[in-house]
């Protein structure tokens, strides 16, 4: 049987579930960074290949695959939150280099089992220092800016002011 996956607020807790049962609860106010890893141009939802929150202290971080909905229905739920937070940020895929364990989990037919996992602040760290962040910027933000981008000299309205 396929292991379902969800995500949702309750109160100021995101709570996952894995197959209707409660399995983590992430508090709102313990959330310092949001990473979503894209492919392609990070327009949709459906861009999105990955999400990772950085958790305070040592947390360290939340690992979230597609099938769990964070990147949809979590962001969308709260858009207000995340925008006061200024904690979302974007990196393109091919550049959100992951311990090679993280990066097959898909091709060994892991990603639906292993769909939500916390991982210790030292296993990601360093590498997440790495990243070229696109942020902090939400959902509207950047849907903004791609508006402004595809608009002829919208790009350089702010260049020569």
């Amino acid at each position: 049987m396929k292991t379902t996956w969800r995500t949702l607020w309750q109160q100021n807790d995101i709570v996952v579930y894995r197959d209707e049962v409660e399995v983590d609860r992430l508090p709102a106010e313990r959330i310092e960074r949001v990473y979503l890893v894209y492919r392609g141009h990070g327009d949709t939802p459906n861009d999105i290949a990955q999400t990772i929150v950085e958790l305070a202290g040592a947390e360290g971080y939340a690992l979230f695959e597609p099938n769990t909905g964070f990147a949809g229905r979590v962001n969308f739920e709260r858009q207000s939150f995340w925008q006061e937070r200024r904690c979302v940020y974007w990196v393109a895929a091919r550049a959100a280099l992951l311990p090679w364990r993280l990066r097959f989990g898909a091709w060994r037919g892991e990603a639906n089992n292993r769909a939500f996992r916390r991982l210790a602040r030292d296993e990601l760290t360093g590498r997440v220092e790495r990243w070229q962040l696109e942020g902090p910027q939400t959902w509207e933000d950047r849907k903004r800016r791609r508006i402004e981008r595809s608009r002829p000299f919208g790009h350089a309205s702010g260049a020569h002011a």
